[in-house]
């Protein structure tokens, strides 16, 4: 069964950075995938995606300050995040782009507070 385990989540000033990474077990179908995110009180929203070719794209209040990759040789899907904001915090998680999707991970927890 397909697996995906988000870390690498903590809490950091703003103005911090943290790099995220999803280690995707099983076999993963060569689709677009994405990290997304989930506010307390908020609907889950996506963040980056990147697509079977590589290219990549973000919601607004992230360019510039996240970058998404993947690397083929561990199978995982990292984000660098720098320059981060209160209002980055929320649970992390990776998953295909589009729907149907895999069962969600228990994401990484983002905290950005002075």
């Amino acid at each position: 069964q397909m697996q995906l385990v988000e870390s690498g989540g903590g809490s950091v000033q703003p103005g911090g950075s943290l790099t995220l990474s999803c280690t995707m077990s099983g076999s993963i179908s060569f689709k677009a995938m994405g990290w997304f995110r989930q506010a307390p009180g908020k609907q889950r929203e996506w963040v980056a995606a990147m697509t079977r070719g590589g290219s990549t794209n973000y919601i607004d209040n992230v360019k510039g300050r996240f970058t998404i990759s993947r690397d083929s040789a561990t199978n995982s899907l990292n984000l660098q995040m720098n320059s981060l904001k209160p209002e980055d915090t929320a649970v992390y998680y990776c998953n295909y782009f589009d729907p149907p999707r895999l069962s969600w991970g228990q994401g990484t927890q983002v905290t950005v507070s002075s």
